[in-house]
């Protein structure tokens, strides 16, 4: 009886711990298709597709590769099964042949063509993409199942349409259209950028089939042709919804929570199959049920788990050790050492899947303090070389940027972005030294505070509660704990601080937004000014024969002979070392009137000052390159200007000199550099660095240190109601079932979808990379083209490649592509892949059957040129036609987003013309945000109040005259759903200082000013970190900024030449004049 009881319990305790396995990984499985006989169901895990008897069961492997394959689907016979994969790039479209199982491509871009569905005779496949509209706008495309150039199907200009779906018939297609929800399908919520509207499109007309108030997506047509189902979230949660084409909507599903995501219908229309609670259900159309179809994996990903990688070219940060002689390095998330000069195998310090940063050497060149995510916080670290033993200093607090004090009596460091914290290295004891403001990582800096030489003072970056967001120095005395303010400047941006080596200076980097950066001097005491007289009087010292030195006297017989003076001058080598620093004198009296500016006339990102005190290192940019500049600091240097001693456009970043002031070393393209200041030459720090990465650790790592960036970081601390500490409990058996990096951030993704706000996203490179698709600027008829596999062109883009030539018109015919002639099968994308830049010969016909072709040579340009150019022409035929429909008495400008160089075209634009008008309309319509409103809001809210006239000339506007910007006419705003983020804060102001009436739609409802740092192993992560609130105090999160006159464009009315929404500003403005 014993022995079963024990035998039971022994049992009992294998099956939990079997059970708590199983459940601590959970595959996410998505994106489900039915067969067209119903019995077999296609479905993504891992980025690998799957199948499955449609009622569940084991499911095996059908496509295996280390790129992601997405959305799935059946032909209508069977034969095919066509999704999409970013084995070439972004996304292209590809057809298996399930009998040969060959795998053939069937579109080419450098952009996402992501696949819709097929026609119901099989003869089509619908995709949606981006190529060749504005911006992020997708257009809706189809392919034959064959091949050939993919044609427009609805491609309404500088308008959002996806989800297509065709009818049984083949006589309409029905689509999403408007909002971003498409690419943010993963939000739990939505906000007005979010809502969609289903739209019908039968021939050339457009009908609305369901308004906005919700998501809307993915719409499948009912087998009778008179109805769609799609997902809406009109609830509140996302259900199957019925609509007829009378606009009678009503639920098919009831679910209270959850998500539905990715549907198919069945080809018979019987079934809907759908993703929910990250697996597979089905859904009867006839009776409503609903049910999970459940389902086990067989099989192994194409990926491997463990793998070596050679980080070499991927270095985050370094620091050359004092004695010049070692380097320490991180990269991807380790700690290598190595040599100072390169070459050879670095040594790795740390070995652990979490990521370590703030890597600092000891001020004795033997030990090394990092931090450490490994315990899921900052924690530091300290490593002996020479005893390869590392211990852990600090836990329970975000504790990163250490540094060695200069004698080596104190590790200083930040914790919790609110303290300056000090221990002490002989005792091991720990203090705060200063209270501070500043960011947690990965948004802080290096070098935000700095020893003085003497080590007996921290000057340091703060924020002030006293000082709105203005950033200042401020000075701690590390025997007594004061602190004293030491900057009092009104800048809010200041990343590095240095102390001269005299102890004589501190130097600081400030600025405003859009102002040029600066470095700041501060005085730290009164002192005399040096003369260049001085030089030549030093040559004559005087002598005073009272102070004569008499001479020593001889050594006595007894007294011990001195010590015989070593050949290689190690003794004065030993006392030198041994030399302490000059004690640094700081008088706060006053030091208020002791800063400066310093001329350096580079824009400064970093810097640092050479340990000999006479050089400065900037890292500045000018013209979009980063480069670095040396500027001396000797007081009585002639030249003060800043010598450039880099010329590569690429960023560079953590410089710093080399100990003995004679070189300097950066980082660039994840690679250390080395300048030698004396002869100008440049060279690479040779290091070979080494790890083993395994991916099933570390996506955990990527997933912690995600989660907790935004537990520390996001705007709300009660993170919109949600639970955020549910969510990651939620998620992480997920994540631990996650088999390619890509599935790991597409999970994070509905992570933080789960906060129902914006500015959110994870993203990062898959590994495969697309070839550029050279753009002619053409646009053609794709009826014709289908019909006839004639190329017609119905549209030449100004500026672009094909007007230049000035040989290519309207009604013309592409006939070949360096001598491949132009046919129903040929992709004319593939011709042009890989050929940006360089010369191609086209044949150009004025007949559809190719006679007498003219072969012009062209230069191709990318996709995001040719985008660039077709915008440009957009806001030209905007401006003519708000000229025509004022009968000249109107300007127009439109601002695409808020960024630095759309201010700079806002001033090119607001040209003499312009200026002369009565009044200008001011469209922000699709305008992705930024930061510029209040420099924008200035140009249009100032009033004039001089005028200025010269002898003989006319009167004129003094603020203009005197190098203002400002517009002093009367405006209008236009705004619409995709107005976001910055332009409403400019809607917000616009109206609050009622410089005019607003007409359009109101905008996204999704503002928060937001950072995008990178994780440890390259994924991009988007912190939403700071609240905007209007003068009433609400947020306008998630509060849309109205208008004064609402108007809607229809669906379509861009191909009649009408804007309704410019219509009724035009008219609106005129009536202010």
């Amino acid at each position: 009886m014993i022995k079963k009881t024990c035998f039971s319990i022994v049992l009992s305790v294998f099956f939990l711990c079997a059970s708590m396995s199983a459940q601590s990984v959970r595959h996410h499985m998505t994106e489900p298709a039915l067969s067209p006989d119903n019995s077999e169901i296609a479905f993504v895990s891992g980025g690998d597709i799957w199948t499955v008897d449609a009622e569940g069961g084991t499911a095996q492997l059908l496509v295996s590769h280390p790129a992601n394959e997405t959305r799935p689907a059946y032909s209508p016979d069977g034969k095919f099964l066509a999704f999409q994969s970013n084995r070439t790039g972004a996304g292209d479209v590809y057809l298996l042949d399930l009998a040969s199982n060959n795998l053939k491509r069937l579109t080419y871009n450098d952009g996402s063509d992501r696949f819709d569905g097929w026609s119901y005779d099989g003869e089509w496949l619908y995709f949606n993409s981006s190529s060749l509209d504005l911006w992020g706008m997708r257009d809706i495309f189809r392919v034959h199942r064959s091949g050939g150039t993919p044609q427009q199907v609805s491609s309404d200009r500088y308008l959002n349409e996806y989800f297509a779906a065709p009818s049984p018939d083949g006589s309409s297609l029905a689509f999403s259209a408007r909002g971003i929800s498409n690419s943010q399908w993963w939000r739990n919520g939505r906000s007005h950028i979010d809502e969609t509207e289903i739209w019908l499109k039968t021939g050339e007309a457009y009908r609305k089939i369901a308004d906005r108030g919700a998501k809307q997506h993915w719409p499948m047509w009912k087998r009778n042709g008179a109805s769609l189902y799609f997902v809406s979230d009109r609830s509140g949660t996302q259900n199957i919804h019925e609509i007829s084409l009378t606009a009678n909507e009503k639920p098919v599903t009831r679910f209270r929570s959850g998500r539905v995501l990715w549907p198919r219908i069945s080809y018979d229309g019987s079934s809907i199959v759908f993703e929910r609670d990250f697996g597979i259900w089905k859904l009867n159309t006839s009776n409503k049920r609903a049910a999970r179809v459940p389902i086990t994996l067989r099989g192994s990903s194409a990926q491997p788990s463990i793998k070596n990688e050679n980080v070499s070219s991927r270095i985050s940060e370094f620091q050359v050790s004092p004695d010049g002689k070692k380097i320490v390095v991180v990269a991807r998330g380790e700690v290598f050492a190595g040599l100072a000069s390169g070459g050879g195998d670095g040594f790795q310090v740390t070995k652990t899947a979490a990521p370590e940063s703030f890597a600092a050497w000891s001020s004795d060149s033997k030990k090394v303090v990092y931090s450490s995510e490994r315990n899921g916080r900052h924690e530091l670290f300290e490593y002996e070389f020479s005893t390869k033993t590392e211990t852990r200093l600090t836990s329970g607090n975000e504790d990163y940027n250490a540094v060695y004090s200069g004698d080596g009596k104190f590790i200083s460091f930040i914790r919790n972005a609110r303290s300056i914290m000090l221990f002490d290295t002989e005792k091991r004891t720990f203090r705060k030294l200063a209270d501070l403001f500043t960011d947690l990582p990965p948004i802080t800096g290096k070098r935000n505070y700095a020893w003085s030489p003497d080590n007996k003072w921290v000057a340091y970056l703060t924020l002030s509660p006293e000082n709105r967001s203005f950033t200042n120095v401020s000075i701690a005395n590390v025997e007594t704990g004061e602190i004293k303010p030491a900057s009092f400047i009104a800048n809010s941006f200041s990343g590095t601080i240095s102390w001269s080596p005299d102890g004589e200076y501190i130097l600081f980097d400030t600025t405003q937004r859009t102002e040029t950066p600066s470095l700041a001097r501060i005085g730290l005491k009164l002192r005399t000014p040096k003369f260049n007289e001085d030089k030549f009087r030093d040559l004559f010292p005087e002598e005073n024969p009272k102070e004569k030195q008499k001479p020593e006297p001889g050594p006595s017989p007894t007294a011990s002979p001195p010590p015989p003076k070593t050949g290689n001058g190690q003794e004065s080598k030993d006392k030198k070392k041994g030399k302490e620093s000059k004690p640094v004198e700081i008088d706060f009296e006053d030091i208020r009137k002791r800063l400066r500016f310093l001329p350096t006339g580079v824009s400064i990102n970093e810097h640092v000052i050479s340990p000999d005190g006479k050089t400065l290192l900037v890292t500045a940019s000018a013209e979009g390159s980063f480069n670095l500049y040396t500027i001396t600091v000797e007081e009585l240097a002639r030249n003060r200007s800043a010598k450039q001693i880099t010329s590569s456009p690429t960023f560079k970043f953590d410089a710093q000199f080399t100990p003995d002031s004679k070189s300097v070393m950066f980082i660039e393209r994840g690679r250390i550099r080395k300048v030698n200041l004396q002869r100008r030459s440049q060279s690479g720090v040779s290091l070979n660095l080494n790890t083993k990465v395994d991916f099933e650790k570390e996506k955990m790592e990527v997933f912690g240190q995600g989660w907790r960036y935004m537990r520390d970081h996001f705007y709300d601390p009660g993170f919109h109601g949600k639970d955020w500490n549910e969510i990651y409990q939620t998620y992480k058996p997920l994540i631990a079932g996650s088999r390619n990096i890509t599935e790991t951030r597409r999970l994070m993704n509905m992570m933080v979808g789960e906060l129902n706000a914006s500015h959110l996203g994870v993203s990062g490179s898959s590994g495969f990379s697309s070839t550029p698709i050279g753009r002619l600027g053409l646009r053609y008829d794709g009826p014709e083209y289908e019909r006839t596999g004639n190329l017609r062109i119905t549209e030449v883009i100004a500026l672009s490649p094909a007007a230049v030539s000035k040989k290519i018109s309207t009604g013309d015919y592409l006939v070949s592509i360096d001598g491949t002639a132009v046919s129903r099968s040929v992709n004319i994308d593939g011709l042009l892949e890989g050929k940006v830049g360089k010369r191609v010969e086209f044949g150009i016909s004025k007949t559809a059957d190719g006679a007498n072709p003219e072969i012009i040579a062209m230069k191709p340009i990318s996709t995001g040129a040719e985008k660039y150019l077709l915008y440009r022409q957009w806001v030209e035929a905007k401006r003519a036609y708000i000229n025509k429909i004022s009968g000249g008495r109107l300007g127009y400008v439109h601002l695409p987003n808020m960024g630095g160089a759309t201010l700079a075209q806002l001033y090119i634009d607001l040209d003499a013309e312009n200026q002369r008008k009565e009044g200008v309309v001011i469209d922000i319509r699709n305008n992705n945000g930024g930061f510029i409103n209040p420099y924008v809001i200035d140009i249009l809210s100032r009033k004039g109040y001089l005028t200025m006239q010269e002898r003989g000339l006319w009167k004129y506007p003094a603020r203009g005259a005197l190098g203002q910007r400002s517009l002093e006419r009367p405006t209008v705003l236009v705004t619409n759903q995709h107005s976001l983020s910055d332009a409403e804060d400019l809607a917000e102001g616009y109206r609050e200082l009622k410089l005019g009436k607003i007409v359009g739609e109101k905008t996204s409802g999704w503002i928060i000013f937001t950072w995008s740092p990178t994780l440890f192993e390259g994924t991009r992560f988007r912190l939403p970190r700071s609240k905007i609130t209007d003068n009433r105090g609400q947020n306008m999160e998630l509060n849309p900024r109205e208008v004064d006159v609402e108007v809607t464009n229809p669906v379509g009315e861009s191909f009649t030449g009408k804007d309704s929404q410019l219509d009724v500003a035009a008219a609106e403005l005129i009536k202010q004049l």
